[in-house]
């Protein structure tokens, strides 16, 4: 429990001021809690009796507790009752209840508003930080993490830290005060009743032990399947189009209840270890009560406690054991939040594959030669390149064929350093991209990929992520180099138009021109264009290559391309296969060695020749 509040005190110390006052306003309630035991048993006493006798009952305590008892009497004189007609002495006595109630429910309401304060921006801090630390990891990490598995670390898991912080840490404070307080006065008063009503609370902590230890393999099992939903949700609703192409809704349907009857399982394992040990706790409670009354009937009956000491003391009883069934509950909650912090924290530990540099260098990409040296990477046990030896010229277009997984894409990855090579090294300018700045390094490359992410935002916003802050002429001029004025004019409200979860109102070529606006605004050295004609039709794939045509003037450009007549006029052709270089020249050179290349190009144009 100590290194649980010692990993979440960094998040919470910023607002320790409101939540120290808020725990001492739940102290403050505690104590009150006693205080209003002894304000009803002082009125009734003075209403009836017509005198406090505090003093005499402290002065006829035990034996045993006597030395307590009589030093309490000692400053606790009895106090004898106003005058039938004195009105303003019985308005202050009778006032005396609701007076408390009201110190001791402003202190409520502050303890609760001032920790849920706290609460709520120390798990909005680790939210953003959760966020920012995502963000800030390796493409490797995403390709073996659910979308789901994220979103629920960063919401349902965080959830239940805010309630420990907000609910959970006051009770800590509050519920053992409350006990300690009307303990303490029962004890003052009734030393003997006290003691026979608490020999059943050591029993109660034998249900939360036996249920504790199922509680925190049941939580963290919630929020694996809370996970499980998320992930299944953001698939079915992205996936919309193959689910009722393929009449699939019932199927998904299956799957998502399956998943939601595991997660009810083991929300129930955990409702039963929350409540089980609550209902023994009510059950002791009557049971403390009725040793009491066991304990009256044996008495002499001039020796019995007198009505208002019974009703005190029952009122006592009443009070206190709602704060026991808090603490029985308060074990559960921290162990739940054990089971969340272990996810969040255990992702916020987890370091970069890529990191960045102590002392990054400056790149200056612009007419700077890449240089690929004696490269290998592997996934894991898996080797993808190997021994990859290329240098692209400054202001070259360099094109990268061949057949699916021979490593085309990944070698892209690696000049953006999305990945670090296993072996070997890239170079721009004569700088090792791990001695730069991934922020530094990827300003100075522009991005077209076969399926470019567009927001649920207007055009104009989608382009100047190219550059933020660019200005309205510039993102304007950006979109007629990518030939996209004309559909944005068609759009109702042309570049301020919002087209939609990534950009579902657009066609594929609407799309791409949009990609290629934004890479324009970019205005980076160098180009990686990844498959970027593949899936559109032929007269979008003109309509986009034009476009192209013109972003790669002046440009370095690594082309990924399966259509090869989209290439024909590249500087140099790099084919892979199985992740090494095989072949490279211009197509002319190519095409007469009767290599891979030139198996390839058959393939393709075989049908028109």
């Amino acid at each position: 429990m100590i290194a649980f509040f010692r990993k979440l005190w960094p998040f919470v110390h910023p607002y320790r001021a409101r939540l120290l006052i808020g725990l001492v306003c739940g102290a403050l309630f505690g104590v009150t809690n006693g205080m209003l035991i002894g304000a009803v048993r002082a009125v009734f006493e003075l209403v009836f009796n017509h005198k406090l006798t505090l003093h005499a009952k402290l002065e006829n305590a035990p034996a045993w507790a006597h030395p307590l008892s009589h030093r309490l009497a000692a400053v606790v004189p009895d106090i004898t009752a106003p005058a039938d007609n004195d009105v303003l002495g019985w308005v202050l006595i009778v006032s005396i209840i609701p007076g408390i109630m009201i110190f001791r429910n402003t202190m409520s309401y502050c303890s609760a508003y001032l920790t849920n304060w706290a609460a709520m921006h120390a798990v909005t801090d680790i939210r953003i930080k959760l966020f920012g630390h995502l963000q800030n990891l390796s493409l490797g990490f995403f390709n073996k993490t659910t979308t789901g598995d994220m979103i629920g670390r960063i919401t349902s898991d965080t959830q239940v830290l805010y309630m420990i912080v907000g609910s959970s840490l006051a009770a800590m404070v509050t519920a053992p005060l409350t006990i300690l307080a009307i303990v303490g006065y029962q004890f003052a008063v009734q030393p003997t009743l006290t003691l026979v009503s608490i020999i059943v609370f050591p029993v109660c902590v034998v249900p939360i032990i036996i249920y504790g230890r199922k509680v925190r393999k049941s939580a963290r099992a919630v929020q694996g399947h809370n996970a499980e939903l998320t992930n299944l949700m953001q698939e079915s609703f992205t996936g919309t189009r193959v689910i009722k192409a393929y009449n699939l809704e019932a199927t998904v349907t299956e799957q998502f209840r399956i998943t939601t009857k595991k997660t009810v399982g083991q929300m129930m394992r955990v409702i039963r270890a929350n409540e089980i040990p609550s209902q023994f706790t009510e059950f002791f409670a009557a049971l403390g009560i009725a040793l009491v009354f066991l304990y009256i009937l044996h008495l002499p009956p001039d020796h019995r406690p007198g009505t208002d000491d019974c009703m005190a003391f029952i009122l006592g009883i009443v009070i206190i054991y709602p704060a026991v069934k808090q603490i029985t509950r308060l074990h559960n909650q921290i162990l739940q939040a054990r089971a969340a912090s272990e996810r969040v924290f255990e992702l916020l530990a987890m370091k970069n594959s890529v990191p960045e540099p102590v002392e990054p260098k400056m790149l200056h990409a612009d007419k700077a030669d890449i240089v690929i040296e004696k490269l290998d990477f592997d996934y894991g046990d898996k080797p993808v390149l190997q021994n990859i030896n290329l240098t692209i010229k400054a202001g070259q277009l360099v094109a990268l064929v061949g057949s699916t997984g021979s490593g085309k894409t990944t070698l892209a990855n690696l000049l953006l350093r999305f990945y670090d090579p296993t072996r070997g090294s890239i170079k721009i300018g004569g700088v090792d991209l791990r001695e730069v700045s991934s922020r530094d390094l990827r300003n100075q490359i522009a991005v077209v990929a076969q399926e470019n992410i567009l927001f649920n935002d207007t055009i104009r916003r989608n382009i100047e992520l190219g550059r933020l802050g660019a200005t309205d002429a510039e993102i304007e001029a950006a979109a007629k180099h990518a030939h996209a004025t004309e559909f944005i004019a068609r759009k109702p409200g042309g570049f301020d138009c919002v087209i939609g979860e990534k950009g579902v109102t657009l066609s594929g070529g609407q799309r791409q021109r949009l990609a290629i606006a934004r890479a324009v605004l970019r205005n980076a050295p160098i180009l990686v264009l990844d498959e970027a004609t593949s899936a559109l039709d032929t007269e979008s794939e003109r309509a986009v290559q034009t476009a192209l045509d013109e972003l790669m003037k002046d440009r370095t450009t690594i082309c990924i391309a399966h259509r090869l007549s989209t290439i024909l006029h590249a500087d140099v052709i790099v084919v892979l296969k199985e992740g090494r270089i095989v072949e490279q020249g211009t197509h002319a050179e190519l095409s007469t060695r009767g290599g891979v290349y030139q198996k390839l190009y058959d393939l393709q144009f075989h049908s028109k020749s």
